[in-house]
């Protein structure tokens, strides 16, 4: 782990004092490290290290983001964040111990994660990856509804009604959404059968250069696991190799 002893030179805003992060993780350590850090930029920090205090943190205090360690000693990172993302959608931040946790980390962001790190990491960076995060959040939440948005789309049996941005599977059952989620499933329902590229579906979906290229793969692992059968072998949203991605069934908008 390695920190600046310099305050970052570019605070978040004026707004920072509402700002609150909880990081759930258990070694004192680098709690107090993230702790002063992120208090040298104007960033109120939460800690829990262990699931009742990080279920207490959640409930008693506006948490923003949440920071969450998938090695917890005794208990399941994994486990805490399907519990998280089952009643919040409050942005999370996984770390994971090693970069040869390549299942852990695929898991966490299948899961609900919306980015991660891996240790050692330095804390500029983690501060950069909290930022990019929340305004996307942000983006995502305060945008207003397009015009255009109007009518529904069908495809495979499953249907998106734009009025009431609401999914439904082939059995008419609700299947919910994230923001991030709904315009990702947009932008491919808008160009069915096309190749569209990472920069096309960043700038569908309101995201800037301003995060990283693989937030784009996040949402890509979110919208397969609820459209298809078997995320592993996806029918649905193919992997376009070298150019992005293509929803390769036909679309048909009523």
């Amino acid at each position: 782990m390695t920190a600046s002893s310099l305050k970052d030179p570019s605070p978040l805003g004026s707004t920072d004092h509402q700002l609150c992060v909880l990081v759930v993780e258990d070694d004192p350590a680098l709690q107090r490290m993230i702790l002063n850090y992120f208090g040298e930029n104007n960033i109120r920090t939460l800690l829990a290290s262990r699931r009742q205090e990080m279920v207490d943190q959640l409930g008693d205090t506006e948490v923003n983001l949440v920071i969450l360690d998938l090695r917890l000693g005794l208990e399941d990172g994994l486990d805490l964040l399907r519990e998280v993302r089952l009643g919040s959608d409050v942005p999370v931040i996984i770390i994971t111990g090693h970069r040869r946790d390549d299942i852990d980390r695929v898991v966490g962001l299948e899961l609900g994660a919306d980015d991660y790190v891996t240790k050692p990491f330095n804390l500029r960076e983690l501060l950069a990856r909290v930022r990019a995060v929340l305004r996307r959040f942000d983006v995502g939440r305060t945008a207003p509804a397009r015009e255009s948005e109007r009518g529904r789309f069908r495809f495979s049996g499953w249907q998106l009604d734009r009025r009431a941005r609401q999914l439904t599977d082939p059995a008419g059952v609700p299947v919910a959404l994230t923001k991030g989620e709904y315009a990702m499933l947009l932008a491919f329902l808008e160009a069915p059968q096309r190749p569209l590229s990472r920069e096309h579906l960043l700038q569908a979906t309101r995201v800037h250069e301003d995060i990283f290229d693989r937030s784009i793969d996040v949402q890509i692992l979110r919208l397969r696991r609820k459209l298809e059968r078997d995320s592993s072998a996806p029918r649905v949203i193919q992997t376009e190799r070298g150019v992005g991605y293509v929803f390769a069934v036909a679309v048909e908008r009523v």
